[in-house]
C-alpha cells in the first residue's frame, strides 16, 4: 500500500478501537467535539471562545452552538472579561467539572482496558512509537528545549546498531556488511570501555533515540576519536548533530586529549558538513570498496591544544 492508503488504515483501525465514531464518546451523550470542549476548558481553565477555537482548530459556528449547549445545561458559566470589556470569559461550573471528571474517568478506563493484554516491553514500545509519530508529524514545532542528551542505557548500543544500518542502506545503498562494522566497533567499545578517557551521548526526545555519538581512545594516548556519530531524518536540521559532536570536542578537551580524528566517507555530505563547522580538517583520503560499494574514506583531525 502507498503511504496515503497506509496512513488511512491506521486511523479507521485507531477510531475504531477508542470508538471515536460512536455517536457519543464513552456511553455518554457528549460527542467527541463536546468531550474536547470540557477537555480543553478542564485543563486550561477560563478562556474566551476565540481561544478555545484557536486551541481545537474548531469551526466558530460549531463551537457556538456546543457552548450555547453547555450554557443551558449548566455546564459552562460566562463573564465580562476585566481587562477587555469585549471579551466574555468562560469556564465550567462545578457541574461542568463534575461531567469532565465522569469522562475522564470513562477515558481512563478505556486506555487501561486496551493497554491490560499487552506486556510491560509491547506497552513501552507503543508509546514509543505514538511519541515517535508526534514528532514526525509535529517537526516543524520542534524547539531545541524538546531534545536531551543524555548517556548510555541497556539497549541502545543495539538499537543504535540497527537503525544506522537501515539508515544508511535507505539512503545510500549500502549492504548489510556496514552492520558487521558497526558490531565489531560496539562490542570492542563495550568490552574495553573506560570512563576516564572514553564517553557517549543518546539525543532523545519523549523517550525515541534522535541520534548518537561516541568518544573512543585510540592506540595514541594523546588522540581520541569521534565515532559513529548519526542523526535521525524526522531530526535533522535541529541542530542536533552539532550539539552532540560539540559536546564530544568538548569532552576530549577536559580529558586532555591533543587532537580528536574521525574516519568518514565523502557520501556522507551533512556530516562532514558539521565536522567543518567545528573546526576538522580533511589530512586524507582513500579509496576503498565496502558495503557494496566503491567509497572514498576520508581522515578528519581536529586540534584541541594549539598552544
Amino acid at each position: 500500500m502507498s503511504a496515503v492508503e497506509e496512513f488511512r488504515q491506521f486511523n479507521r483501525f485507531f477510531t475504531k478501537e477508542v470508538g471515536l465514531l460512536d455517536r457519543h464518546l464513552l456511553a455518554s451523550d457528549y460527542t467527541l467535539a463536546e468531550a474536547r470542549v470540557l477537555y480543553e476548558l478542564a485543563k486550561n481553565g477560563e478562556q474566551t471562545s476565540a481561544e478555545i477555537g484557536r486551541s481545537l482548530n474548531m469551526d466558530k459556528a460549531h463551537l457556538s452552538r456546543i457552548l450555547a449547549r453547555f450554557t443551558k445545561r449548566n455546564l459552562v458559566i460566562g463573564r465580562v472579561s476585566p481587562e477587555h470589556g469585549k471579551h466574555r470569559l468562560i469556564s465550567l461550573t462545578p457541574t461542568g467539572h463534575t461531567a469532565f471528571a465522569a469522562l475522564d474517568q470513562g477515558s481512563q478506563s478505556q486506555i487501561r482496558t486496551l493497554l491490560a493484554p499487552l506486556g510491560a516491553d509491547a506497552r513501552a514500545q507503543l508509546i514509543a512509537s505514538m511519541r515517535h509519530i508526534q514528532a514526525l508529524l509535529n517537526g516543524d514545532n520542534q524547539q531545541a528545549s524538546d531534545f536531551v542528551y543524555r548517556t548510555l542505557r541497556p539497549g541502545d548500543i543495539g538499537w543504535i546498531i540497527h537503525r544506522q544500518a537501515v539508515l544508511y542502506h535507505e539512503e545510500y545503498g549500502w549492504d548489510w556488511t556496514y552492520e558487521g562494522l558497526a558490531c565489531d566497533i560496539f562490542g570492542k567499545f563495550v568490552a574495553n570501555f573506560d570512563a576516564e578517557r572514553e564517553a557517549a551521548w543518546v539525543a532523545e526526545r519523549g523517550g525515541s533515540i534522535l541520534g548518537s555519538v561516541f568518544l573512543v581512545q585510540s592506540e595514541e594516548p594523546a588522540i581520541a576519536k569521534l565515532r559513529l556519530l548519526y542523526v535521525e531524518p524526522s531530526a535533522r536540521g535541529l541542530g542536533i548533530g552539532r550539539e552532540l559532536v560539540a559536546r564530544c570536542i568538548e569532552r576530549a578537551r577536559k580529558l586532555g586529549y591533543r587532537q580528536l580524528k574521525l574516519w568518514t566517507n565523502d557520501v556522507l555530505i551533512a556530516a562532514r558538513r558539521i565536522y567543518q563547522a567545528a573546526g576538522f580538517r580533511l589530512v586524507a583520503e582513500e579509496k576503498h570498496h565496502s558495503f557494496g560499494h566503491d567509497l572514498v574514506g576520508q581522515i578528519w583531525v581536529l586540534d584541541l591544544h594549539t598552544e
